[in-house]
């Protein structure tokens, strides 16, 4: 869709986007989070399933990068999988375009280890780790999301309105170069917003952690359907990826997920 087809400013704050009002408060908590999990044996991978060298991709949120990841990674390492950082960088770009950056990681993953890569994804990351599930399915064994609103992606804190809005204001430049005035809004038409809006039939596991007491995302927007795929936790969204029920979550979703199955 071309600039010139919006009848206001398109990178104003998008109206197509309805505020949430989460408790964003919380999100003080996460360094709380953070040494209740160091203080945990789960951090130290006793009390959960190990795996057998199996290949997991981890995937920011918006706005962050795979340094937001450092935690989930080593710990993935010490509990017997081959983590990978996505390799995307600072998450503020176009998502169709992260997501191709992303496939390149999971190639290589996959290329190394020779088995399907496993997918967990923070935010916007799991957003994007479930768009590439949908579009290779060949490459992916499972997707973990924590805390992504792939529901309803359009209902967010009025916080990442605004930081939406400024990443648009500078589409073309920097680490949002591939950004247009339609992304991050309700007006986009991607292959993206399709499989979040109207996805087709999944061929590969997913699974969904979420919170009640997440300050960001509404949590309705970030369950499935059925309730056997959801894990609850109760952590915020920025602590939920060093949080130890989050760790537990995903240590049982991963076993679930055959060595065989690449």
């Amino acid at each position: 869709m071309s600039q010139a087809a919006y009848s206001v400013d398109p990178f104003a704050e998008d109206a197509s986007l309805i505020p949430a009002s989460t408790p964003i408060w919380r999100e003080a908590l996460f360094p709380l989070e953070w040494l209740a999990l160091r203080a945990s044996p789960v951090y130290w991978g006793f009390g959960v399933p190990h795996g057998s060298g199996e290949p997991v991709v981890v995937v920011p949120g918006f706005l962050a990068s795979d340094a937001s990841l450092v935690e989930l990674y080593w710990w993935l390492a010490r509990i017997g999988y081959r983590p990978y950082f996505s390799r995307i960088g600072r998450n503020v770009d176009c998502p169709d375009f992260q997501t191709g950056r992303l496939r390149e990681t999971v190639l290589r993953a996959r290329q190394e280890t020779g088995q399907r890569v496993r997918l967990v994804g923070h935010s916007l990351g799991g957003m994007l780790s479930r768009n590439l599930a949908l579009e290779h399915p060949e490459d992916v064994a499972m997707v973990i999301t924590l805390g992504s609103p792939f529901r309803d992606a359009v209902r967010a804190h009025p916080v990442l309105i605004s930081a939406a809005a400024t990443i648009r204001s500078y589409a073309g430049r920097g680490a949002a170069r591939n950004v247009r005035p339609s992304c991050f809004s309700g007006h986009c038409t991607c292959t993206f917003v399709k499989n979040m809006l109207m996805p087709g039939e999944w061929q590969v596991p997913r699974f969904a952690v979420f919170s009640r007491q997440d300050g960001v995302v509404e949590w309705e927007s970030c369950v499935e359907d059925d309730p056997a795929l959801n894990d609850e936790v109760h952590a915020s969204h920025l602590g939920m990826v060093v949080h130890a029920g989050t760790y537990r979550a995903i240590a049982r979703r991963l076993r679930m997920c055959s060595a065989g199955s690449g």
